[in-house]
């Protein structure tokens, strides 16, 4: 029992499906978790408890400031924050079970514990006091990621908190601070911002989600100001003290030099991710990495020790969950001798605030660097009806498309429910899909989608209904 064709070490989205998907190809093959729990940081401390209260925290506002004046009346409407977090505790668990259970139904060995490699071949599981040695042919690291941090800064997760401990605050802080404005940050900040904090984000550049296309994120910026989260642009945090009661934030105005200061109940670090390989042995086996950390793999997702393969956040690419389960599928297929394959250019992107905001292929800056000939169309949520009727009208939906093939090169969305919306643009652009086909395809009235429909016709400068 304890040798395996395949032993995958990490449970998260891109291990557990590696695992699921190489024993459906007839693999003999066991995951190794260290958490106590399958789903990795996605589905204990991410992407799944952050929606949950998402999700719960906008129906909290909705009910509090929209329904009023759409003619439901509420009266006496509170914040149970106990029972919010149980709500989501108890989601994660049936999740998590729920896993588990996939390994069972497709004959994957759960290994419980800390994986450590002593040889390509041989896999060490310590757990307590425990240690049960394993031998493999192929090995896949699915690590993952865990918490970046700024010098000097020390997370308690009472006061200075990461992404972990936004999740789980006990009450509503007053003043929340949080730096960085990428995705993980500006999600919590729209939480706490709906339950009733005044937030303020801290950011280093004069833009919020680099990375995005730049006029998605001007808009982005403009509807979360409107909706009452404040902007520290250009600010360099130089130091966070904890004063027990407060923590304390010292920041310099990059533009004028002039040093500020303010004081906050909570901190959130949210200044992005980093590979997590800590005690694997990878360097004595020798397992190459690159200046970031990341384990650095070929087309097949191969590191430089011909049998180790690595997925996910350990390697270069965007931290989301969905890139590494198609990674894991990947791999898997690859051992069984299939053609395994990633496509690169069409993963998408979304931030789960509301309005939401989805994104797929290149940016408009990407084009304009790759010096490529484009065409743009646009069409606003304003002028779409069932936004209108739904009172969702901020946002737009812009398609980038190449000047000569009409091919769609990349899909950017802000807007109502658009991290659905996002699916028929990647669908569409993994088949090269062009603006016109987009445009020739039928879309049910009312609906959000007829947008995109919308956009692609005015690649051509030929919308309806603008």
């Amino acid at each position: 029992m304890s040798n395996f064709d395949l032993v995958v070490i990490g449970g998260g989205p891109g291990g557990y499906v590696c695992a699921i998907r190489a024993a459906q190809l007839g693999l003999k093959t066991a995951c190794v978790e260290s958490r106590g729990a399958l789903g990795g940081t996605c589905l204990n401390v991410g992407c799944i408890p952050s929606k949950s209260l998402l999700n719960l925290s906008e129906n909290f506002h909705k009910a509090k400031k929209d329904f009023n004046q759409q003619g439901i009346e509420i009266e006496g409407i509170k914040l149970n924050i106990e029972k919010m977090m149980s709500n989501k505790n108890k989601s994660i668990q049936v999740l998590t079970k729920g896993v588990e259970f996939l390994f069972k139904k497709n004959n994957v060995t759960y290994i419980k514990g800390k994986g450590v490699l002593f040889s390509k071949n041989d896999i060490v599981v310590y757990d307590n006091n425990k240690k049960n040695n394993y031998k493999a042919k192929n090995i896949v690291i699915a690590t993952g990621s865990e918490v970046a941090s700024l010098p000097g800064i020390d997370i308690d997760e009472k006061n200075i908190i990461s992404s972990t401990g936004a999740l789980s605050l006990k009450q509503v802080p007053k003043k929340l601070a949080i730096i960085g404005g990428g995705y993980i940050g500006l999600e919590m900040g729209s939480v706490w911002s709906r339950l009733g904090s005044k937030v303020t984000v801290f950011e280093y550049l004069e833009y919020i989600t680099p990375g995005m296309d730049r006029e998605i994120s001007n808009e982005f910026k403009k509807i979360l100001t409107k909706q009452g989260i404040n902007f520290k642009m250009g600010s360099k945090v130089s130091s966070v003290k904890n004063m027990g009661d407060i923590v304390s934030i010292n920041y310099t105005d990059i533009k004028n030099s002039k040093n500020e200061k303010d004081e906050f109940d909570k901190v959130l670090v949210s200044v992005g991710r980093k590979p997590y390989t800590e005690g694997l042995n990878l360097t004595k086996l020798g397992v190459k990495k690159d200046n970031k950390g990341r384990i650095e793999v070929n087309g097949k997702l191969q590191t430089s020790v011909k049998n180790i393969y690595a997925i996910g956040d350990v390697i270069k690419g965007p931290m989301l969950a969905h890139k590494a389960e198609e990674e894991g599928i990947a791999v898997a297929e690859i051992l069984a001798g299939q053609a395994g394959h990633v496509n690169y250019d069409v993963i998408p992107g979304v931030i789960y605030t509301s309005p939401e905001v989805a994104t797929v292929g290149k940016t408009e800056e990407q084009l304009k660097d790759e010096k490529r000939s484009y065409k743009v169309g646009k069409f606003p949520f304003l002028a779409n009806s069932r936004a209108k009727v739904n009172n969702e009208t901020d946002g737009f939906v812009k398609i980038l498309a190449d000047s000569k093939t009409d091919k769609v090169l990349g899909v950017h969305i802000i807007g109502p429910h658009c991290g659905n919306m996002i699916a028929e643009m990647a669908l569409a652009m993994e088949f090269g899909a062009s603006a016109e086909d987009i445009a020739r395809t039928c879309h049910a009235h009312p609906t959000h989608t007829e947008a995109i429909k919308e956009a692609a016709l005015a690649v051509d400068k030929r919308p309806i209904h603008f």
